[in-house]
């Protein structure tokens, strides 16, 4: 029996990187998964890979996270198609390298809509149809930027910071209403996806990634499998008395 058999899972940002890795592993570990992403050919070229080796195992959608009908749309489907949700994964996210005197407040909205926004309209839009389903998990993907801040990361800390909390909130939240559903953050540093392409430019790859490597205790770069067993431990029944709290997938640079 897998860690999270049975169990019902939604994964956005799930077309590459963190969000399909998340997505593989729930899978094998016995949940259905949704995938859903704004580029909806990559989310069911992920699926498609899942069906072949787990068959029905994985539907994709295609969502704009900012956006509350979609929510909705996506919410109503899933429950259509896979009868309930156990685990929102709110994974999708993009960044800005920008500090607060050069950053637009147009890019400043976008981040906050995208990386923020989506996380509370997920939440909130979710909570009903776990709470239906008997209860479950939410895990929100923030990053060590939103416990570390950085000169030139003004929009990206913000809305980074702000995830951590609201996941303490709805943690709160959904403790008062006795409602069995958990609520977490996850913070990785920097882990070997195709983010990190625009960080090389026009630079080797390998180089650059041994170069942000050599700024974190343990030596090098995480995998994103380092942070999809956190959020299967944190998505698991493992993790049943634990909500309002965060996991740091950071090699030890926030001990510094």
């Amino acid at each position: 029996m897998g860690r999270v058999d049975g169990k019902i899972a939604l994964v956005t940002g799930a077309a590459q990187g963190l969000g399909a890795a998340t997505a593989i592993m729930l899978a094998r570990e016995g949940a259905k998964v949704a995938l859903t992403d704004i580029n909806l050919a990559g989310a069911q070229e992920q699926a498609d890979g899942i069906n072949a080796e787990i068959a029905g195992a994985a539907i994709a959608f295609e969502q704009d996270v900012a956006d509350e009908k979609t929510w909705q749309r996506v919410l109503d489907d899933i429950k259509q198609q896979f009868g309930g949700l156990n685990i929102l994964v709110n994974n999708a996210g993009i960044g800005s390298v920008a500090s607060v005197e050069d950053e637009t407040f147009e890019k400043w909205q976008q981040v906050h809509a995208v990386d923020l926004d989506s996380v509370f309209l997920g939440c909130k839009y979710s909570i009903p149809l776990m709470s239906e389903s008997g209860g479950g998990s939410i895990v929100n993907i923030s990053s060590i930027s939103g416990i570390i801040a950085g000169h030139n990361l003004a929009a990206y800390n913000s809305a980074k910071a702000a995830v951590r909390h609201l996941s303490k909130s709805v943690a709160l939240h959904c403790a008062r209403a006795r409602n069995k559903i958990r609520s977490n953050s996850i913070h990785p540093v920097f882990i070997d996806t195709p983010i990190l392409d625009g960080m090389a430019g026009d630079n080797d790859r390998t180089a650059a990634l041994e170069k942000l490597g050599r700024q974190i205790p343990i030596g090098h770069i995480g995998q994103p499998d380092d942070v999809a067993y956190a959020v299967l431990y944190l998505a698991s029944d493992e993790s049943k008395f634990v909500t309002g709290t965060e996991i740091r997938v950071d090699g030890g640079i926030s001990a510094m």
